[in-house]
């Protein structure tokens, strides 16, 4: 027997170009008015480093997070490579940094206020830019989490990281890039400006809440350390050819098109480690010495993007 679907089972009201939903203004990257940086550059570099603290016995609900423990409690072997990075590692990756002379964003789970507060009060004397987190790698804003929950976790979070920094905290990257369907608007309620979970776009972009609208701050996942070492299980000097390719691709575009962003996200558990740390200090060196690049923090690229933009 053949079975129809009812007609209304394929009509959607949101059914449109692009995505079906009504978040953002979908449009081609080359349709865009063209964006210039200060100085006269055209490719905007931005690194991020995400600093984090996995529970050993994490809940894991709703959902569990990318790098969470794997192994039955206690997983002493993947808790300690990941406290590694913030003992250890996060003081290579420091160096590095003031070696070429990066000025970076640092997305902090804001358990580390009290945890490490040393961390936080050298990352803070750099002057660099902090971003929320949410609390720890075991706080997914994820479908099944309680709005009440959700909307307690964020207002904890940003408290904390702000009360710690002394910095107002623009920006937010949620554990792992997950949402709930709420989170853009409890984000914006609690003084979020942009986030940095959509990964769909090379530029900034508007994104709509239910009150006034966030901007979309694409971090890229493509070259994220994590994602092309441990996920992908390419090698550290692939991993820093394909930022550098990555690099020089988008400096090409941006001298045709109009001005490009490349952005870098880091994790000191990750590139940290003493065989790894050469391999970011090689992209670092061949990236930030390409003639075109302006290197600033997330704030200081979408105030030089918002200032170019027609109201809208």
């Amino acid at each position: 027997m053949t079975m129809v679907l009812p007609d209304e089972h394929l009509q959607y009201p949101k059914r449109r170009h692009g995505m079906d939903h009504d978040r953002y203004e979908w449009s081609m990257l080359t349709d865009r008015q063209p964006v210039t940086w200060p100085r006269g550059k055209t490719l905007a570099v931005w690194v991020n480093v995400s600093l984090q603290h996995f529970p050993l016995n994490p809940a894991g609900q709703p959902v569990k997070l990318p790098g969470s423990m794997s192994m039955p409690y206690p997983d002493l072997r993947h808790f300690t490579l990941r406290d590694h990075g913030n003992r250890v590692g996060v003081w290579r990756l420091l160096d590095a940094l003031d070696r070429y002379g990066v000025k970076a964003s640092f997305a902090v789970n804001a358990e580390l206020c009290a945890r490490t507060p040393e961390l936080l009060r050298a990352v803070a004397a750099r002057g660099d830019e902090f971003i929320g987190h949410s609390w720890n790698m075991d706080t997914p804003h994820a479908g099944g989490l309680a709005e009440a929950e959700e909307a307690a976790c964020v207002q904890r979070s940003l408290d904390t990281l702000r009360a710690a920094s002394g910095q107002p905290v623009r920006g937010w990257l949620s554990p792992g890039r997950l949402e709930t369907e709420r989170t853009p608007e409890l984000l914006k309620a609690h003084g979020i400006e942009y986030f940095c979970d959509w990964v769909n776009d090379e530029l900034p972009y508007r994104f709509h809440t239910a009150g006034s609208d966030l901007w979309a701050m694409p971090l890229a996942t493509e070259i994220e350390d994590r994602f092309v070492i441990l996920d992908n299980q390419h090698s550290e000097a692939s991993w820093a050819q394909q930022v550098i390719d990555a690099a020089e691709l988008l400096l090409a575009e941006s001298c045709e098109q109009g001005g490009r962003l490349l952005s870098i996200s880091l994790h000191p558990w990750v590139l940290g480690q003493p065989h790894r740390i050469r391999h970011l200090e090689h992209a670092l060196a061949h990236v930030m010495a390409l003639p075109g690049t302006w290197n600033a923090r997330p704030g200081e690229i979408l105030d030089a993007f918002v200032s170019q933009q027609h109201p809208g």
